[in-house]
């Protein structure tokens, strides 16, 4: 589960959401569950037809890196192509508001062509896979255009790094027009009620590097996912569709409560990086020894402590940004992450049946979650399979030892936990749900069978 909710960005606008649609009387407050995390940004929920209601698009080929307009920068040929600094536009200095260090940096950029949305959006979620080596980082920055046809300004989606010698990775706050806002590491409409919606938008990458240096970051994907998904309490029920069960690496977040409290207080906040390192592990891949050597010795399952290390969002001041989740499973060789949106169990389950399990985040109460044990306000998990009556079979972190991960829930159940975008608290106050939102983490170079899985649920 994530850390204890407490007032933040997102879940100010969690209120937000709740003063403009709590006019209907709330049920009775359900039995109380503990509130496990920060509630996570509107996003209305999907219907059966989740092609019409996201669009995810991605820059990933030499033809794309060589498209858009560059400064500095050089399309990299070869199996994995990518943007890397030719020559440097120009230096500027950057004081790292968590360290309070200025440095000096040379810079290059490359900005996307103007990708015209298929879905008029209220929400934008851009993802990148790239490599930092040491001295160097990047920027991502998102500017649109909104229905009404007035531009949003340039928004800083994030400042990464892989490591973190030389900066903090960390999503900006305090980003707004009066129409629309940044929420750690989602861009949103104000007032998805107005009807104004972003109808497209450009991405632009920055990559920084130490003066004097030869050293580059590479990206080899960036992309961003736009939805228009409608506000819902419930979802349609879905029929099972399959029955197959993936061999997942099974880690608990719980038995690292306490241990290395500064990275969002520790283990039992670690829910989304102890799920993206079952999914980096089911691919074969691992930290090295050396790589680990910083953990204490005597913690078992160093490598989840190291994803927590380099997933952790210095300004969010956690380990649940989501985009950061994906770009750490990108730091493995041969490996992409994307953040998307589903519409449904059977897109799960084209998934499952390629063998590419998924990381969902969902919110609920105790009771509305059989077999859970917990209510949270805010938490990942990983589905890894369907049982032959199409419940759901899923890796949950917050479990208390590795043996207990392997859970079973009802199928109804969870598809609403996880697809609704409004529901209600133990107070029985309107908060908000995800959506449908999830992490996948696939080969650079899926298969044939893969890639036709990945096409029928929006990601290409």
């Amino acid at each position: 589960m994530t850390r204890a909710e407490q007032p933040s960005r997102r879940s100010l606008l969690a209120v937000a959401v709740a003063a403009a649609t709590a006019g209907a009387a709330s049920p009775a407050a359900a039995a109380a569950g503990s509130a496990a995390g920060p509630a996570r940004t509107r996003t209305p929920a999907p219907s059966k037809a989740p092609s019409r209601l996201v669009d995810n698009h991605a820059w990933t080929s030499y033809t794309d890196w060589r498209g858009g307009t560059a400064e500095g920068t050089r399309a990299v040929p070869g199996v994995r192509p990518g943007l890397a600094i030719e020559t440097p536009e120009g230096r500027t200095d950057y004081k790292d508001p968590h360290t309070g260090t200025t440095a000096t940096w040379e810079y290059a950029r490359w900005t996307s062509p103007v990708h015209r949305l298929a879905v008029p959006s209220t929400e934008v979620i851009p993802s990148w896979n790239a490599r930092t080596p040491a001295g160097t980082w990047l920027q991502i920055e998102l500017s649109g255009t909104y229905s009404d046809g007035a531009g949003t300004p340039w928004y800083v989606m994030g400042r990464w790094a892989a490591g973190d010698q030389d900066i903090r990775r960390t999503s900006v706050d305090d980003q707004s027009d009066g129409k629309s806002s940044i929420w750690t590491d989602t861009f949103s409409i104000d007032d998805a009620a107005s009807g104004l919606r972003l109808v497209s938008y450009r991405l632009r990458l920055t990559l920084y590097r130490k003066p004097g240096t030869k050293a580059t970051p590479t990206v080899w994907r960036l992309g961003a996912m736009g939805s228009d998904v409608p506000d819902r309490f419930t979802v349609p029920a879905s029929t099972p569709a399959l029955a197959r069960e993936l061999t997942v690496p099974r880690y608990s977040q719980e038995i690292h409560a306490g241990q290395y409290p500064e990275y969002d207080n520790g283990g039992e906040a670690w829910c989304s990086p102890t799920s993206s390192q079952m999914i980096i592990e089911y691919w074969g891949r691992k930290p090295t020894a050396a790589q680990l050597a910083w953990v204490k010795p005597e913690y078992a399952d160093p490598q989840v402590c190291h994803a927590a290390r380099f997933t952790f969002d210095h300004q969010y001041n956690g380990c649940g940004n989501w985009p950061f989740n994906a770009a750490y499973a990108a730091t493995y060789k041969d490996l992409q992450g994307v953040v998307t949106r589903l519409g449904s169990l059977a897109d799960l389950e084209t998934l499952i049946a390629a063998g590419i399990p998924a990381i969902t985040s969902q919110s609920f109460l105790k009771t509305e979650l059989t077999g859970a044990g917990y209510g949270t306000a805010g938490h990942l998990m990983t589905v890894i399979g369907f049982t032959a009556d199409g419940d759901v079979i899923a890796n949950d972190p917050a479990s208390p030892d590795n043996n207990a991960v392997r859970r079973v829930y009802k199928r109804r159940e969870w598809e609403n936990i996880w697809l609704r975008t409004k529901r209600y608290n133990a107070a029985g106050k309107v908060v908000s749900g995800t959506g449908g939102v999830c992490y996948v983490y696939f080969p650079a170079r899926p298969t044939a069978r893969q890639r036709t899985a990945l096409a029928a649920v929006g990601i290409r």
